[in-house]
């Protein structure tokens, strides 16, 4: 069998992205595949993926199989569940942690002029896309908040290198932004 073909099968039946180290765990010491080796069968898969309806795709925690986006609107129909809608205050603050990590909840609320409802926190850390990642060193020592590598798989990211610019996010319609969220 090809390395390829392998790969392709472990990455279809995964529940979750994989990374380089946890596809070689699959290769006992007996089969002989170097990592280099993996790496390449990787880059043949995605070669292999044009033209197909699914992609390989690599985010910050890995490698995983996926739908391609243009395809969403007849891969949604099977699916009942109605993706969460997010408010203008939730895509905000997400913004805000994601370009301006680490920040304080007091911080998001001096750039946008409103006090940040705990509820809109709480979210973001049970969907496990912001994280405490310590402590401002100030009176009261307010939790500095950053994105996890959750986030950055959820929205496509191999790094916070590949968020869109600042300028590019000024022209940005939320409602396009929230289309694609549901996708």
């Amino acid at each position: 069998m090809q390395l390829e073909t392998i790969l392709q099968a472990i990455l279809l039946t995964a529940d979750k992205t994989l990374s380089l180290e946890q596809l070689e765990s699959y290769f006992t010491p007996e089969e002989g595949i170097p990592r280099a080796a993996i790496r390449t069968a990787l880059q043949a898969l995605s070669s292999a993926c044009a033209g197909q309806s699914f992609e390989l795709k690599e985010t910050a925690s890995g490698f995983r199989l996926q739908t391609r986006a243009a395809f969403q609107p007849w891969v949604q129909r099977h699916d009942d569940s109605r993706p969460p809608k997010y408010s203008r205050a939730f895509l905000e603050t997400l913004a805000l942690i994601a370009w301006r990590q680490p920040i304080t909840r007091g911080e998001i609320e001096e750039v946008r002029g409103v006090a940040v409802n705990a509820n809109v926190i709480k979210t973001l850390l049970e969907r496990d896309w912001v994280r405490v990642i310590g402590h401002k060193e100030v009176p009261g020592r307010p939790e500095m908040l950053g994105t996890t590598r959750h986030f950055l798989d959820y929205f496509n990211l191999k790094s916070l290198g590949d968020l869109p610019s600042l300028v590019e996010m000024k022209d940005l319609d939320v409602d396009k932004l929230q289309l694609e969220l549901l996708g």
